[in-house]
């Protein structure tokens, strides 16, 4: 591993979920007292008006995904906040069309049944006054797969990027779905995906019951030649195989929706990062660090960013038959700050 200057930490969190939960509380605290919960979207989140659809969502987490309750009431004792405020915010994208959680994806496929390396390559872009206090968590339950993953104060893991000890690698981006009704948390259903064992299995997560707010994931695992684009939300999902290099910003593409939110900035990240992918042998980093336009940038680093949204990380893999190699990036320039190849066990 290799390490530098480093606005992003590393927590290594082991035990029950509860105890996992519980560090990831504490790792986030000063982050979140600070600036999280004297900001006007955690006052929308935490409303009144929003106490039953929580309520609901509470019930629908504890029936169906014991373990990922247990880990959200450690993060609240962690906290030290009400655990149906901390529940809240973990819902926030299926209270609300619109919250500021971006992101852009490079998808470059491959096939590693004949040696070809699969490219998944993320910018995480998230709320500006949560730059230097995000995190990877290396967890190691004690009844689950242990992954690691980017994780924000005051948030679970499993809806930025991260990679499990099956071989598994998620990148995840907001979709800001219009008139959902939510049965299910999204982030409940990508905390399960990090600790799938096979693309089935989370395929099989996101398509049971997707009735949530919007998110699109791309995943992959080494041995498996499919790189998959999967959107959910709304009640429906839509699977696609990426068959070509490809880029994902904010704004679903093939999932049918009734009406979505499509913002400026990822209708122009969507159009400069595709027109950028389809160069011969392109470089992920240059796509995700490009600020050129045309139209917003695809690196994202404005105080005054029309989404409220900054890249916080950017992350590249390289996922072949035995092994993933990953680097994590904090800065616009520079070396990764943390890099390694993981294999499957």
């Amino acid at each position: 591993m290799l390490t530098d200057q480093n606005p992003i930490g590393w927590l290594k969190a082991t035990g029950s979920r509860f105890d996992i939960g519980f560090q990831l509380g504490r790792q986030g605290y000063e982050a979140v007292h600070t600036h999280l919960v004297d900001s006007d979207i955690w006052a929308q989140i935490t409303a009144s008006e929003n106490i039953d659809l929580v309520a609901r969502l509470t019930a629908s987490t504890q029936a169906h995904y014991p373990g990922i309750w247990d880990e959200i009431c450690g993060l609240a004792k962690g906290l030290d906040l009400p655990v149906q405020d901390v529940m809240a915010w973990n819902c926030r994208g299926d209270l609300l069309a619109s919250v500021p959680d971006g992101c852009t994806t490079v998808q470059q496929p491959g096939s590693t049944s004949l040696g070809e390396t699969i490219k998944l390559s993320h910018n995480e872009d998230g709320l500006p006054f949560f730059r230097g206090a995000c995190f990877i968590v290396d967890a190691t339950p004690d009844d689950g797969i242990g992954f690691r993953s980017f994780c924000y104060p005051g948030s679970i893991p499993g809806h930025s990027f991260g990679w499990n000890n099956a071989g598994i690698v998620q990148t995840v981006n907001n979709l800001r779905l219009c008139g959902v009704v939510p049965t299910v948390s999204r982030m409940v259903l990508g905390r399960a995906v990090i600790e799938s064992e096979t693309l089935d299995q989370a395929i099989e997560t996101l398509s049971t019951n997707p009735a949530c707010g919007g998110f699109h994931m791309s995943l992959a695992q080494c041995g498996d030649k499919r790189l998959l684009s999967v959107e959910y939300g709304g009640g429906s999902s839509s699977v696609r195989n990426i068959s070509k290099p490809s880029v994902h910003a904010n704004h679903a593409l093939h999932l049918e929706v009734g009406r979505q939110i499509v913002t400026a900035s990822s209708n122009d990240r969507q159009l400069h990062g595709g027109t950028m992918v389809r160069r011969f042998d392109v470089n992920p980093l240059d796509v995700l660090r490009d600020d050129s336009g045309p139209g917003l940038p695809i690196r994202r680093d404005d105080p005054a960013d029309p989404d409220c949204e900054n890249t916080l990380a950017t992350c590249i893999f390289h996922i072949s038959k035995h092994s993933i190699g990953w680097k994590i990036y904090a800065q616009k320039q520079g070396k990764a700050i943390y890099q390694s190849e993981s294999k499957p066990s």
